[in-house]
């Protein structure tokens, strides 16, 4: 059973997330097509006029795909990219080990969904799903961790540089901890037997999770592009090379920022030069001082000539930071729609004239689907309690209250001693202005006081009557702890292990059916 509540009344997204679902006038400027009435004909139309590198995509896809199990769906895929007929949708996603958050699982088949649906609406058309691996990430601390079953475990990597790049070594510890918490499950060893070949048979992270998500999710044709890659770095060197020498970027960017800085908080601010150094466990900002170009807290420096040899050279050594990472995205994929969360969609917000000083199609945003997976214990329990899981959102303090407030058999809401305190505070103003009018001031001070009273009694009333439903609250305070791990939203928090465990490959079919692609409502899925 699946049931909606519009993201604004979640109290989970922002200002800036709501506006742009209501394409509200301030934030509409900053981005091509509606968030929930997208035209999709228009975004096809404005692809075709961009030349897609697609014959070297084609063949870096292939190279990066040699050592993998061949899936037929993803490589006939593949295959079709060549054809200037075929587009994709796309989500990113860094390599968070054992993919981080359910939301990852979400975005994936989020695209999934609307590379089927599109192929309904538009048979002349095909459509080919795409995870960007953001693998060039350094963030560890973010990328490092999954919370399970109210555990975090971390893994203790001791490198530096590009997670990607990192070698899986001592994650079967981790692997270790999940068999102890998740064995008892139907699908558990065959959860445990992925995680072992993903991690404990490949090089690198970046490796491990393009053959774990391909084991998931290869069989409806998902495509997982890498990005660190010599074949695909060489086919942005224009850009990056004008990043190097005249840094259009910084300005361009600054200038959007100036105009929706006036309405929202900046997500991403530009750099003067906008791409990092990457070799080994390197990963640092390339930065210009005077006719040199310096790799920071390394000795690494370039004079022009120098900085242009080694970016023909090795154009792998040039990553992209979140400013020019997207239009690489968009200058080697024939993408027509990026699906982000919240964060992600508030700097793509800033890259519109970046993309139009380019000349490269700006995609349809969409929003990431958010859901909440409530288990059969929890939909009876709040079955039993007679509350929706709609009313949830809610602090478990006002859950508690207003439970409390329907079901008691006492006035709890001193709603008419509060209106004969207003009356009688009335008549007495009139009588104090009618003697002298500096008595209407401290009539009033005595008003406030009396409601505060009136407040003080009402509020130790409910607290009085809340001890008679303490176990219907303790069966409150146990559903929401488990929905809303950490008061965080369920996604942000847990990861589909778990579930997978559970159900195996069923689950992500149950989720994909329950996903809508492009919507302004949070889904609930009992």
């Amino acid at each position: 059973m699946l049931e909606y509540i519009p993201y604004g009344k979640t109290g989970f997204f922002n200002q800036l997330v709501t506006d742009f679902l209501a394409d509200a006038p301030q934030i509409r400027p900053f981005y091509t097509y509606s968030s929930t009435r997208p035209d999709f004909t228009a975004a096809i139309a404005a692809r075709k006029q961009f030349n897609t590198p697609r014959a070297a995509l084609v063949a870096a896809l292939q190279q990066q795909y040699e050592n993998l199990e061949p899936m037929q769906a993803v490589q006939d895929n593949i295959a079709r990219l060549a054809d200037v007929q075929t587009f994709t949708v796309t989500t990113a996603h860094q390599p968070n080990v054992f993919t981080g958050y359910l939301y990852f699982v979400y975005k994936i088949l989020q695209a999934i969904k609307l590379c089927q649906e599109l192929q309904q609406q538009y048979p002349q058309h095909q459509f080919v799903p795409v995870y960007y691996m953001g693998s060039e990430d350094a963030d560890l601390d973010e990328l490092g961790s999954i919370y399970l079953e109210g555990k975090t475990l971390t893994w203790a990597a001791g490198q530096q540089g590009a997670v990607g790049r990192m070698r899986p070594e001592g994650l079967e510890q981790q692997i270790g901890q999940i068999k102890d918490m998740l064995g008892y499950a139907p699908h558990a060893d065959e959860l445990i037997a992925l995680l072992h070949k993903a991690y404990l048979e490949h090089d690198t992270i970046q490796e491990a999770t393009l053959y774990l998500v391909h084991a998931l999710f290869g069989r409806y044709g998902l495509v997982v592009l890498v990005p660190d890659s010599p074949a695909l770095k060489r086919l942005y060197i224009p850009v990056m090379k004008d990043e190097l020498f005249h840094q259009a970027s910084h300005s361009i960017v600054g200038n959007t920022l100036e105009q929706l800085g006036a309405h929202y908080k900046v997500q991403a601010n530009p750099r003067e030069i906008n791409l990092f150094y990457l070799k080994d466990d390197i990963r640092e900002r390339i930065v210009q001082e005077g006719d040199q170009w310096k790799v920071l807290h390394t000795p690494l420096k370039f004079d022009a000539a120098a900085l242009e040899k080694e970016l023909e050279d090795h154009p792998e050594r040039f990553s992209p930071n979140v400013i020019l990472r997207g239009m690489f995205q968009e200058t080697v994929l024939p993408n027509i729609a990026f699906i982000g969360g919240g964060g992600e969609i508030a700097y793509w917000l800033e890259l519109k004239d970046l993309f139009a000083h380019y000349g490269v199609p700006f995609p349809i945003l969409l929003l990431r689907n958010s859901l909440l997976l409530a288990d059969e214990q929890s939909a009876r329990r709040l079955d039993k309690l007679g509350i929706t899981t709609a009313e949830l959102f809610a602090t478990t303090d006002d859950i508690v209250n207003a439970y409390v407030k329907k079901h008691t058999n006492a006035a709890l809401v001193l709603k008419e001693e509060y209106a004969a305190i207003e009356k009688l505070y009335d008549s007495l103003e009139e009588k104090a202005r009618s003697i002298d009018i500096t008595l209407v001031a401290s009539t009033g001070a005595e008003r406030s006081r009396a409601l505060k009273s009136i407040g003080k009694l009402e509020h130790k009333f409910l607290r009085a009557e809340k001890k008679k439903f303490a176990w219907q609250t303790d069966q409150i305070k146990q559903v929401k702890n488990k929905l809303f791990p950490g008061g965080s939203l369920q996604e942000r928090k847990e990861n589909f292990m778990p579930w997978y465990a559970a159900e195996g490959p069923a689950f992500l079919d149950r989720v994909l059916a329950a996903l809508t692609p492009v919507t302004d409502q949070f889904t609930i899925v009992r």
